[in-house]
């Protein structure tokens, strides 16, 4: 078990070279959730996560035999990149394994900060065992990236933040993978204002520590991808359990399309970047999944290191969901001028035509007819409902495509 002690201890260690994250209160996400939400922004740390805080904490522990040796960590990226900026920094040998389907932007990040990076294995569970084994034989320190109660001790330093930031914090929303970064948080602030309610948030396809806290300690569960992929820990740490069991109020899931919609409304309302990660704990509150009301909440936004192709699939999907980008199966006559005056009735209710694709042959198409499927921007559900309306007044047969 950890102690406020050591958390105060990591700060000191720490100060210096962590960025003070800002914690804004938004108006906007306080009227949907209807609390005061507080965005508690690590996505804009140097390495783009909150990693960094235990990583540095436990490299500025090292023997001076043990950093001339060097460190070797595994870790999906944020890890990864927080302790290779801060070995690089201290003149520091690190060697990162990552797994194989690890988003390029990281590995890219993870290099450039000046690690060794290897890429094995198809999951974190595989890359660690690699990572064990070139640490025995390198006789380098392994940095565990999150069952390690010095690394917890580091990204409890945000929950010190946290309580001075916001004099009425009264919850904090925190993800959770192997649980380093609530079991340090929750140390934090129950161990300084008990009265707080610490909830932490899982992505449904790997609840590792939901499950350890049902079973009585940690469990492996099976494999699973998410695109959470910076919680996706198949089983609870040993060392954190203790430290979440005792302190957590409330542990809640989260699905993939909810994810996805956290990290829309954060880039466009908020202006702000998230990973799949970074943004469960924002989704456990728009979809109201905790027992919180009306309380005064810190929402941790602890990453935001995402793969650009995955972030432009997050917002087309996005758009669609929110009715924004719509598809039409059209039936029309195969005829000069069916499409104009088609095209002629979409424009009169201002959407925007992204896309066609014709079809003579499938869909149940009559000899002399024609399928269009036809892509458009609106407005949305409001305008959508309008043009349907008046292509079906147009005696226009047509479907949604999903």
């Amino acid at each position: 078990m950890i102690g406020l002690a050591d958390v105060l201890a990591a700060r000191e260690r720490v100060r210096e070279s962590v960025y003070l994250s800002p914690c804004a209160h938004s108006v906007v996400l306080s009227e949907l959730t209807g609390q005061q939400v507080y965005l508690k922004l690590e996505n804009l740390q140097m390495t783009g996560s909150f990693k960094e805080r235990g990583a540095l904490n436990r490299i500025a522990m090292l023997t001076p035999e043990e950093a001339a040796n060097g460190v070797v960590a595994a870790s999906a990226g944020n890890h990864a990149q927080g302790v290779a900026y801060h070995a690089t920094k201290r003149g520091i040998r690190s060697i990162i394994v990552m797994p194989l389907p690890t988003p390029l932007v990281k590995v890219t990040a993870t290099r450039g900060f000046g690690a060794e990076v290897v890429l094995f294995g198809a999951n974190y569970d595989e890359a660690c065992e690699e990572a064990t084994r070139i640490c025995k034989a390198e006789g380098m320190t392994f940095i565990h990236p999150f069952d390690d109660a010095i690394v917890m001790a580091g990204q409890g330093t945000i929950g010190l933040e946290l309580l001075e930031q916001i004099p009425k914090l009264e919850a904090v929303v925190v993800p959770i993978g192997g649980g380093g970064l609530i079991g340090g948080i929750a140390c934090a602030v129950k161990e300084s204002r008990p009265d707080i309610k610490v909830i932490g948030v899982q992505t449904a396809r790997l609840p590792s520590m939901l499950a350890a806290v049902r079973e009585g300690g940690p469990v492996t569960l099976d494999p699973a991808t998410t695109i959470g992929d910076g919680i996706a820990v198949r089983r609870a740490g040993d060392v954190t359990y203790p430290v979440v069991k005792k302190y957590v109020d409330e542990i809640v899931t989260v699905e993939e399309d909810e994810i996805a919609s956290a990290i829309l409304m954060l880039l466009e309302r908020e202006k702000t970047l998230a990973e799949g990660a970074g943004a469960t704990a924002l989704a456990a509150l728009l979809q109201k999944r905790t027992s919180l009301k009306a309380e005064h909440t810190a929402v941790l936004v602890c990453g935001g290191n995402i793969d650009v192709t995955l972030l432009a699939r997050i917002i087309e999907r996005g758009l669609v969901q929110d009715g924004r980008l719509i598809r039409l199966r059209i039936h029309l006559l195969d005829k000069p001028g069916a499409l104009s005056e088609l095209t002629k009735l979409i424009a009169s209710y201002r959407a925007n035509i992204v896309d066609t694709l014709y079809n003579r042959a499938y869909y149940g198409v009559n000899l002399g007819d024609t399928t269009i499927d036809i892509t458009l921007e609106t407005r949305g559900p409001q305008q959508v409902v309008e043009l349907q309306e008046a292509m079906t007044a147009g005696g226009y047969r047509y479907s949604r495509v999903f």
